[in-house]
């Protein structure tokens, strides 16, 4: 299935973007330190608590990029009537719902 046709740009507004580029960034911090605490043999529950910190903070990422998605790429290719917009939006969908 190739994607629907790609909405114009920017597809992310500025306050969108910035929200994002930070949760990474923090993201990639914390698994550079689980990285450092798994050398440094730090306690289970200390780098699995660092672990879900990461987790959380990619899946608030993806929260964003999901609505990002439906309000801006999913309603522009419904609006044109791209019947492939349907099977993304329901890929997209059970992807993230788990």
């Amino acid at each position: 299935m190739s994607p629907a046709k790609a909405p114009a740009l920017p597809i992310y507004n500025q306050e969108v973007q910035a929200n994002c580029l930070r949760r990474l960034r923090a993201a990639e911090g914390q698994l550079r330190g689980v990285q450092e605490m798994i050398e440094q043999q730090r306690p289970c529950l200390e780098v699995l608590t660092q672990l879900a910190a990461a987790q959380s903070a990619l899946r608030q990422v993806s929260r964003s990029v999901l609505r990002n998605y439906l309000e801006k790429c999913a309603s522009d290719a419904i609006r044109r009537s791209d019947p492939k917009v349907y099977d993304e939006l329901m890929d997209a969908v059970f992807k993230f719902s788990q």
